[in-house]
C-alpha cells in the first residue's frame, strides 16, 4: 500500500472529454476554448486515405478554423517525420496541433507542438526536461485503445536504424484530450488485443514502480485494470460493442495517467528493443514479455499484485503468494483469450538474437530503474529465453 502522508506531485492533461461521437463536432469543442484557427492535424495516412477526418474537417470548417493535415506518421517515428512536420506548421503558420490516431500520431503532435514554438533543435530535446519555453495549443484525439499517448509528456523517436531515445517534459501535456469511442469500432481484434495488453502493462508498471508510485496514479491505475480486464475479451470479439469500446478507451487513458507519474519498468525496457530490431508493434512487444517479467517480479511485488487480484478477480482466498500468483495466471489466461500472440518464436523472432536483444535492453536505463526486481544483462536473457 502506497504511503499516503509522502509528498508526490501528479501531473496530467488540461482537460479531458469524454463523449461517444464527439469528433464529428470537433469544430464546437475547439472552439469554445482556443483562439487559435490554423490547425495542424498529425496523423497517419491510412486514417486520412479511409475518410475518418472528413467529417471533423467539416465541424472544424463550419467553426472557422483552417485545416492542415501532415498524414506521414508511421509506426516507430523517426526523427525525419518531426522535421517535416515542423516546416509543413511553419509554412502554413499553423497556431495549433492536434494530434489523431495511434500512440505514433500523438507523439509526434505533442514534440510538434512544442518545436512550433521554439528555436531549439530536436537533438537538444532528449531527456528529462529539456525543452525550454511553451508549445502551441494542443489537442490529442485517439483512435486506439491503448497507448495512452495522449495524456503523458513523452515522445519516444527512432533515432537510428535499431534504437530508441524519449524527450520527457511537461510541455507535452496535451490542453484537450476527446476520448470518442466511436473511433475505435474498425479495430481488428488482434490490434484491439495488443493495444489493450499494452494499456493494461501501463496500469501494472506504474501501480508496481520503485520510483514515484502514488496514491492517485495507484487509484488511476486499479480502476484502469478493472477495466481493461473485464472488457477486453468482449472488445475482441465483438467489435462494435459500444460498452466494451468505451470501458477499453477510458482505461487506456486512465492507464496512462498513472504510468505518466509512476513511470514503466522492465517489461518496456524489454519490449523496445523487440521493436527496433523487428518493428513488432508496440503494444505486441509488451504482450510478449509481460509473463516473463510478472513471474520474475513475484518475489518483490507479491503484495501488490495480491491486491490487483482483488480488483480483477474480485475478493480472493488465501495468503499473499497465492493471490499474487492466481493474478499472474488470470493475466496470461487472459492474454491466451485475447488471441495475442504469446512466444517469440510466434512474430518470428530468431533465437540466436536473444543476446544481442538483452544487450540492448541494459540501454533502458531510464525504465529498468523503475522495476521492482533489478535486472542485468543475464537476467534479462533468461526473460527472452522464456519468452520465446
Amino acid at each position: 500500500m502506497t504511503d499516503p502522508t509522502q509528498p508526490f506531485a501528479f501531473q496530467t492533461p488540461g482537460a479531458v472529454t469524454v463523449e461517444w461521437g464527439g469528433a464529428a463536432r470537433m469544430g464546437d469543442l475547439l472552439a469554445r476554448r482556443f483562439d487559435a484557427r490554423r490547425l495542424l492535424i498529425v496523423t497517419d495516412r491510412f486514417l486520412h486515405e479511409s475518410g475518418l477526418l472528413d467529417p471533423i474537417i467539416r465541424s472544424l470548417a463550419e467553426q472557422g478554423f483552417a485545416a492542415t493535415v501532415f498524414d506521414d506518421v508511421v509506426a516507430d517515428p523517426p526523427e525525419d517525420v518531426v522535421e517535416s512536420c515542423v516546416r509543413l506548421g511553419r509554412d502554413r503558420g499553423c497556431d495549433m496541433v492536434m494530434g489523431l490516431g495511434g500512440g505514433s500520431s500523438m507523439d509526434i503532435a505533442k514534440l510538434v507542438a512544442a518545436l512550433l514554438d521554439t528555436d531549439q533543435p530536436l537533438r537538444d530535446l532528449y531527456g528529462i526536461d529539456r525543452v525550454q519555453g511553451g508549445r502551441l495549443p494542443l489537442v490529442q484525439v485517439p483512435t486506439t485503445a491503448g497507448t495512452g499517448s495522449e495524456v503523458t509528456h513523452i515522445t519516444i523517436l527512432t533515432t537510428g536504424s535499431t534504437t530508441k531515445m524519449g524527450i520527457v517534459a511537461r510541455q507535452l501535456f496535451a490542453d484537450l484530450v476527446l476520448l470518442d469511442a466511436q473511433l475505435t469500432v474498425g479495430l481488428p481484434a488482434a490490434q484491439t488485443a495488443a493495444t489493450g495488453i499494452d494499456a493494461m502493462v501501463h496500469a501494472i508498471e506504474a501501480y508496481t514502480g520503485r520510483h514515484h508510485k502514488n496514491p492517485l496514479s495507484d487509484l488511476f491505475a486499479r480502476e484502469a485494470l478493472r477495466l481493461l480486464a473485464g472488457n477486453l475479451i468482449t472488445a475482441c470479439k465483438d467489435g462494435g460493442n459500444r460498452p466494451a469500446r468505451e470501458a477499453m478507451l477510458l482505461g487506456a487513458n486512465l492507464a496512462g495517467q498513472a504510468f505518466a507519474n509512476s513511470p514503466v519498468a522492465a517489461v518496456h525496457a524489454l519490449a523496445y528493443p523487440l521493436g527496433g530490431h523487428f518493428h513488432l508493434p508496440h503494444g505486441l512487444t509488451n504482450a510478449l514479455m509481460l509473463g516473463p517479467v510478472l513471474r520474475m517480479n513475484m518475489t518483490r511485488a507479491a503484495p501488490l499484485y495480491a491486491e490487483l487480484a482483488d480488483i480483477v478477480m474480485g475478493p480472493t482466498d488465501g495468503d499473499i503468494q497465492h493471490r499474487a500468483a492466481a493474478f499472474v495466471a488470470f493475466i496470461e489466461d487472459l492474454m491466451d483469450r485475447s488471441g495475442a500472440p504469446r512466444r517469440l518464436r510466434d512474430v518470428d523472432v530468431p533465437h540466436d538474437s536473444l543476446p544481442m536483444l538483452a544487450r540492448d535492453a541494459m540501454l533502458q536505463t531510464r525504465l529498468l530503474v523503475n522495476n521492482p526486481v533489478e535486472v542485468d544483462e543475464a537476467t534479462a536473457l533468461r526473460l527472452y529465453r522464456e519468452a520465446f
